[in-house]
């Protein structure tokens, strides 16, 4: 018989290597760093704008946006666990990021942010990384379509143009706000605005390898500049994008600071994670590859604390932008470092023009990045499911929307977690060729009673198999069929042949049970039981005289002939 054996555990070296060594250890050629260089150059250009869209919707100025593209997306890239992500600001953290920013102001963020860095970090070298992936499906199409409303209700102001002093983030009061002052709209920012979501689909269509959100933008600013529309642009509302990097600096903290955003801190670390982890099997998907989860986490965590020390906002690695690295034909994490040198070189060389660009341009571009993350198809097929699928999916989805987020993955997860458990009951059964209820026959019916053979096991003899898990969620199952023994055997064997894993509630119901037969006086075999079932079941008191144990049921019952016992 031959063992299984274990693979070696990964050292700390092979788990935390950045991609970028591995991909010059491979051999990294001219003709690569000249695709890289393409590749980086085409992210950049769809960065531009959504950096700054981005930013803006969460209520900062647009120039954190590309800081954080800048440090946040170099470091990621730099330091990461997977060849083709792409860092910086993403459009699921604006919900989150806004809300910060409403109750704490900026430098709540900033400490929210740092502190969601460390436990990225902590997330990363404890190698729980890996269970990111247990997050039901469900739960992340529900939360991505909820974050999707809400950035598309967060758009409304700025693409209608309406007159709104102070912007509510939850979105029933945002939208009583905004239904308020429907009578203040700006027919000229609605028209750039409806004008820049026709261009961006009409270059999709037409050319769909050109930088549509890039053309939207210089359309609108062309448009506004040439005939001098009255709407609002990033020169007037912010008065212009620096055309330098600001200073590393970080603002005076408190412990009572430390202790109110920890529940944002937290939930920042959690988005991140799943966000950037999201990404990179993307990538992995595309390519054939695989990232190194944790490593990618402390990639993440470096990412975010040094984006906010240089006026930045929360990076996480950016599925859109990554999935466009991947098809521009980059070979390895270079192309993320090239997108950020480039928008670097663009913040440098076009800071000026970028006053000239309309908000309304920027809230085009943010409703088609809603409408596209909104995952319509995979949130239709999910309604059409099973009840616990679209149980969770509504769930996560409501309370996205209406409460919080961080409320709603976890309430996604709990309720993913009963669903598992509960199939995993639900296919865990008991076999018997012998009724659980025997017919009532008198003793004198038919021909005088013949000596014990197996053949001929009557109900002295009762052989149960149970196939799965047997665990705490399948135990009353399982108790119930047991218990329902229409009269007590001489001999019952309970065959764990196919029972993968025991827990200390099965095995103490197993163990009742068994003291209810010995009390009753039959013997009871455990048979088929592998080594780890069986530690299991002796840690938890089912030993001799209680229970004995065989390879099998054949063996058990050869046992059973050898020691005498009685049957019938």
């Amino acid at each position: 018989m031959q063992k299984s054996v274990r693979p070696p555990e990964p050292t700390f070296a092979e788990l935390f290597t950045p991609k970028l060594i591995t991909v010059l250890r491979e051999g990294y050629h001219l003709a690569d760093l000249r695709n890289d260089a393409i590749a980086g150059l085409t992210v950049a250009i769809v960065a531009l704008p959504l950096s700054m869209a981005i930013a803006i919707a969460c209520g900062l100025d647009p120039a954190k946006g590309l800081y954080t593209a800048i440090i946040g997306g170099f470091i990621i890239s730099v330091f990461g666990g997977s060849r083709f992500q792409i860092g910086g600001p993403a459009g699921a953290f604006i919900v989150l990021i806004a809300t910060v920013v409403e109750r704490h102001g900026y430098d709540g963020l900033v400490l929210a942010t740092l502190m969601a860095g460390l436990l990225m970090m902590a997330i990363g070298f404890l190698r729980l990384g890996t269970y990111i992936k247990y997050i039901p499906y469900p739960v992340t199409i529900g939360f991505t379509a909820g974050i999707a409303v809400i950035i598309l209700s967060s758009q409304l102001k700025e693409f209608l143009g309406l007159a709104v002093e102070k912007e509510p983030a939850a979105l029933i009061p945002k939208l009583e706000v905004l239904v308020r002052a429907l009578p203040t709209w700006n027919s000229a920012a609605a028209a750039v605005a409806v004008l820049s979501i026709a261009l961006i689909w009409f270059v999709r269509r037409v050319r769909p390898t050109w930088p549509a959100f890039l053309i939207a933008v210089v359309a609108g600013s062309v448009l506004a500049y040439v005939f001098q529309l009255d709407i609002a642009t990033i020169g007037t509302r912010f008065g212009g994008v620096p055309s330098t990097l600001p200073q590393p600096a970080l603002p005076a903290f408190s412990f009572e600071k430390v202790r109110a955003v920890l529940p944002d801190a937290i939930a920042i670390a959690l988005l991140g994670a799943i966000e950037s982890l999201l990404s990179a099997v993307v990538a992995d998907g595309m390519t054939g590859r695989r990232h190194r989860s944790n490593c990618e986490l402390v990639a993440q965590g470096g990412a975010n604390m040094a984006s906010v020390v240089f006026s930045g906002m929360p990076a996480t690695g950016t599925i859109a932008r990554t999935a466009t690295n991947v098809r521009s034909g980059a070979k390895g994490p270079l192309a993320g470092v090239f997108h950020s040198v480039y928008l670097l070189l663009f913040m440098a060389v076009a800071a000026p023009l970028a006053s000239y660009i309309p908000l309304a341009t920027l809230s085009a571009v943010l409703v088609v990045v809603a409408w596209n993350m909104a995952e319509r198809e995979e949130f239709i097929a999910l309604i059409k499911s099973s009840t616990g699928d679209r149980l969770i999916l509504l769930a996560t989805f409501l309370l996205t929307v209406f409460e919080d987020l961080t409320m709603a993955i976890g309430v996604g997860v709990v309720l993913g977690a009963f669903q598992f458990l509960h199939r995993m009951a639900e296919s865990t059964r008991v076999d018997s060729e012998i009724p659980l209820v025997p017919e009532d026959v008198a003793d004198d019916v038919g021909s005088t009673r013949t000596s014990y053979e197996p053949s001929q096991m009557g109900r002295d003899v009762i052989v149960y198999r149970v196939r799965g898990a047997l665990f705490f969620g399948a135990t009353t199952a399982v108790s119930s069929v047991l218990d329902r023994i229409g009269s007590t055997p001489k001999l019952f064997v309970l065959d764990l042949t196919e029972v993968p894993l025991v827990d200390s509630t099965a095995a103490n119901a197993l163990k009742r049970f068994a003291s209810k037969l010995q009390a009753a006086g039959a013997t009871v075999y455990l048979t088929g039981a592998s080594k780890s079932v069986r530690r299991s079941l002796l840690r938890d008191g089912l030993r001799r005289p209680l229970v004995r144990y065989a390879k099998d049921v054949e063996t058990a019952l050869a046992y059973t002939q050898t020691e005498n016992v009685e049957l019938g």
